[in-house]
């Protein structure tokens, strides 16, 4: 449910927002779908894990007329999910059934984890588009700009909708 939700979310709402005409408005892009890959639970096996993760990113590469661009960030994100967890693993571990929410997580560790591997995402994401390191200014400016207006939307989600499973 949590996948479908996402992706309407993304190619529907958020890929038609329009910033306006400004020469800075194709560097302002709001991406969430990744919330997908950070909330799964604990215990899934990483294969599954690995397979979601190209499975929502292939789905957005098809409303966005990208060519892997959004599976390649998505595959890259679900590997490396499991180490950024365990991270920062708690003293007793964690509830292997359950998802790592704000909830369970608490505000600070749930807010370093998104930011962490939101930002791994959106750098990846810019890389494979842009395919060239020449352009490495511009991946940056704008995996920072989307990471800055992204940030706020899942904070958002954190907070209001607060996913207890």
């Amino acid at each position: 449910m949590r996948f479908s939700a996402l992706v309407l979310l993304q190619v529907f709402v958020l890929q038609n927002i329009n910033f306006g005409n400004s020469s800075f408005s194709g560097y302002l892009q709001i991406i969430i779908y990744p919330l997908f890959i950070l909330l799964l639970p604990h215990d899934i096996p990483n294969w599954a894990l690995i397979l979601l993760g190209f499975f929502i990113g292939i789905t957005v590469d098809l409303f966005y007329n990208s060519i892997g661009v959004h599976a390649a960030a998505s595959v890259l994100t679900a590997t490396l999910r499991p180490f950024i967890l365990k991270l920062q693993e708690p003293k007793g571990g964690y509830a292997q059934d359950q998802s790592p929410t704000r909830y369970r997580l608490g505000t600070a560790p749930y807010l370093r984890y998104t930011a962490l591997l939101m930002g791994v995402h959106l750098l990846w994401y810019y890389s494979m588009e842009a395919f060239t390191i020449a352009y490495i200014s511009d991946i940056l400016i704008r995996t920072i700009v989307t990471f800055v207006i992204s940030m706020p939307v899942i904070i958002m989600h954190a907070f209001l909708i607060n996913p207890k499973n």
